[in-house]
């Protein structure tokens, strides 16, 4: 597992969403997403989202995933 097949399967399953996925030793990453499908959810509910797209990968292949989901409102505030 690479950071290049976390992003595609997170885009998989999130149309439309951007995505940015790190890692150095290719079992934990750290995620960025920006998804306008995230607006009105709690952070739990977003991570969930994320999650679902990378299904069983999640406790196998990828051991850690540290995730940062935003809309992209909030993703303009951050970077304003």
């Amino acid at each position: 597992m690479n950071p290049q097949v976390v992003a595609d399967l997170i885009r998989a399953g999130m149309p439309g969403a951007t995505v940015q996925v790190q890692s150095e030793d290719n079992t934990h990453f750290g995620a960025l997403v920006v998804a306008a499908e995230f607006a009105g959810k709690r952070p739990i509910a977003r991570h969930q989202l994320i999650y679902k797209t990378l299904g069983e990968k999640m406790g196998r292949e990828i051991h850690a995933l540290s995730i940062e989901a935003l809309t992209p409102e909030e993703h303009a505030a951050r970077r304003a």
